[in-house]
């Protein structure tokens, strides 16, 4: 239902957001209105199996994917492609 709501341009940029080490689930929802448990169901209907499991492991284990849990010193990681819209 919200896979139907994004343009395939927004559908990658959510999916590379949800990637990236550094980007928390708070941007995501600024950006593109799309809750943390809606991210998730939205990955796992985007990727194969093996990869959702991937990404599932490997970001519950990151504190940096959560706003709240982020410590002060940890920066914030800027890329020269970060923003293409």
């Amino acid at each position: 239902m919200v896979k139907n709501t994004l343009s395939e341009s927004d559908l990658s940029r959510v999916i590379e957001m949800a990637w990236e080490d550094r980007t928390p689930f708070e941007a995501i929802e600024t950006t593109y209105g799309l809750s943390e448990a809606e991210t998730i169901k939205l990955m796992r209907r985007s990727l194969k199996p093996s990869s959702f499991r991937l990404w599932r492991a490997r970001v519950t284990s990151r504190t940096t994917k959560h706003r709240k849990l982020r410590g002060f010193d940890v920066g914030r990681g800027y890329c020269s492609t970060q923003y293409k819209r």
